[in-house]
């Protein structure tokens, strides 16, 4: 895809990262995936990112990456498909290469892998990975990875294929001062935790949209609150969040790692055989998933 195309697609709609399922080896089953993948592309989200966060890509092997890009382009009809990358350097380029020969759409260039970065060294790190590929690249800002503005304003003239812009940050200041300062030269996605909950906030910093990781498992649902929002019916978004975000992210909160654990556990709920999570994150035990199945079906 062109990546001003891509630029396009990323800001027309919600937004969502397809969880990676495993066989009972540990190994990516893509069948299963596959099946979820087409339902998720019935629900109008223009853009899914397989591979992503929500997706385990920082338990995936390199070379596991660009099968499950491949999958989600079988699957995905119209639907965009872009991938994770990310690590080093070295390694974040040859991912997004391998994306792009089978086909993938762009990448989410994730942080960096472990120690903190000067400005200085980020700019060369997102420079030489848009500049190894043709296709459209979104910069994920958070953790050790986070872009001042003029640092971004000096990789969108080197690389006019960075168009895109995701903030996991929450520091509203920065972000309002990003879009302040860049414009219309990136689509800017929110990209906290369940991120619905910090939605309301990001669309007055001017934010379009935001990835929504319970698209996984209720999307129509994460659609209704999405379209309330942008229409800025404040009621039903309120009615949604107390219903189900509040008590869902009371669930995420319990331990580190269900932010992507409570995701798959309800994608096994939603009757799709996602398997497990990899290490070294940990499943909800069967008590939580009961709690999790109930609130499903409360706002089902």
């Amino acid at each position: 895809m062109d990546p001003q195309k891509l630029k396009s697609a990323l800001g027309s709609g919600l937004l969502s990262f397809p969880v990676t399922p495993f066989d009972a080896d540990n190994k990516f089953a893509r069948d299963p995936y596959q099946k979820h993948v087409d339902w998720l592309a019935g629900f109008d989200a223009p853009v899914l990112f397989a591979a992503g966060g929500t997706g385990e890509f920082f338990s995936l092997a390199p070379d596991e990456i660009p099968a499950i890009v491949q999958a989600a382009k079988e699957s995905a009809g119209n639907t965009a498909i872009v991938s994770g990358c990310g690590y080093g350097t070295e390694m974040a380029v040859s991912i997004a290469k391998n994306v792009e020969k089978v086909g993938g759409d762009g990448i989410l260039l994730l942080p960096h892998y472990l120690i903190d970065a000067p400005q200085e060294g980020l700019y060369n790190h997102v420079k030489t990975v848009c500049q190894s590929v043709g296709f459209g690249v979104m910069v994920y800002n958070r953790d050790n990875a986070v872009l001042q503005p003029d640092t971004l304003a000096r990789l969108c003239d080197e690389c006019p294929n960075l168009v895109g812009f995701k903030d996991g940050t929450g520091d509203i200041g920065l972000v309002r001062q990003v879009t302040a300062t860049m414009g219309d030269r990136l689509t800017y996605l929110g990209g906290m935790p369940t991120a619905e909950l910090f939605a309301e906030a990001y669309l007055g910093a001017g934010f379009t949209t935001y990835s929504s990781a319970v698209f996984n498992f209720v999307p129509a649902l994460a659609n209704r609150f999405y379209e309330a929002l942008r229409a800025g019916d404040t009621a039903t978004c309120e009615q949604i969040l107390r219903d189900f975000f509040y008590p869902f992210m009371a669930l995420r909160g319990r331990r580190k790692g269900y932010a992507v654990a409570a995701i798959k556990a309800g994608v096994r709920l939603a009757g799709f055989d996602a398997g497990p999570v990899r290490a070294p994150l940990d499943d909800l035990t069967k008590e939580e998933e009961d709690i999790l199945a109930r609130l499903i079906e409360a706002n089902s």
